[in-house]
């Protein structure tokens, strides 16, 4: 795909109320000099296709290749500066209601480059973005909410940081530990040297894979499991007792299976256990 295009997006009062908002999309074959120096009024991102250059910040230059893009937030000033014979950029502006606190949310790096892999979605993106806008307009409001949400999770799945692995690249190197946690969650063996072991490597490399799939340590994850696993067996089986449910999903005793179970959830286990049934209860009276 060679051809430029730029698509504008009518914003109506109602659709400021969104909590995003997809304002422009377009593909410069030949990337132009730019200076703004009160920034862009929006989120702006900017990857680039095919060759390289600079965005200059007032912290300095950084160069974006093929297969990164960066995230500036509104108001930067920025400028382009062209470092090959030709630089192809896609970008993407958008705005809302909730736009920040979702890019906080997401954790998504600001004036920060980020890479992807050229097998990812990111890699081919302009040219999902030039079908599809081509010949449809429909695209503003909630369908254009829709649209940035989309590009957003993709960027927090697939884009990583200083060559770090990304998110989904993480969830696939913990996929075998996952999948064995899910048979072996209640056992007392389960520790960071088991999940060492098992993946064959460092104890360290696996607390920052788990950090980057989850925001969570091993240890956490593991947690959040059990008390997954508990509510279940709370719901599934009614005529165990608490101290049958905390030794079912390794727990140390009953004790610590309470109050564990009532700061994550904020009730004790058998209050979830009846609210739930009371609420089965009045269903069937329905």
């Amino acid at each position: 795909m060679a051809t430029d295009y730029r698509k504008f997006f009518v914003i109506t009062e109602t659709d400021r109320k969104l909590p995003l908002i997809l304002e422009t999309v377009g593909y410069e074959n030949e990337q132009q000099f730019y200076k703004r120096e009160e920034g862009y009024p929006c989120f702006h991102w900017l990857q680039t296709i095919e060759g390289s250059g600079e965005i200059i910040l007032e912290s300095g230059s950084v160069r974006l290749s093929e297969n990164q893009g960066m995230l500036l937030p509104a108001g930067v000033p920025h400028e382009y500066n062209i470092t090959t014979a030709k630089w192809s950029t896609w970008y993407l502006t958008f705005d809302g209601a909730l736009a920040a606190s979702i890019v906080y949310a997401l954790e998504i790096p600001l004036s920060t480059p980020i890479s992807w892999g050229l097998e990812t979605p990111l890699a081919s993106i302009h040219e999902y973005y030039y079908e599809k806008y081509r010949y449809s307009h429909d695209f503003t409001g909630m369908n254009g909410s829709l649209e940035i949400y989309q590009f957003l999770t993709l960027l927090k799945k697939h884009g990583n940081v200083n060559k770090s692995a990304s998110f989904s690249q993480s969830h696939e190197r913990l996929l075998p530990l996952l999948l064995e946690l899910e048979i072996c969650f209640a056992s007392s063996d389960v520790g960071l040297g088991w999940m060492s072991q098992l993946l064959g490597i460092s104890s360290q490399h696996v607390n920052t894979l788990f950090r980057k799939a989850f925001g969570l340590s091993p240890y956490q994850y593991l947690l959040q499991l059990r008390l997954q696993k508990s509510k279940e067996l709370l719901i599934a089986q009614p005529n165990q007792t608490v101290k049958q449910i905390a030794d079912a999903t390794g727990f140390l005793d009953a004790s610590h299976f309470i109050s564990t179970f009532r700061k994550s959830v904020g009730l004790t286990p058998e209050v979830f256990r009846n609210q739930y049934n009371k609420k089965n209860q009045s269903e069937d009276f329905r």
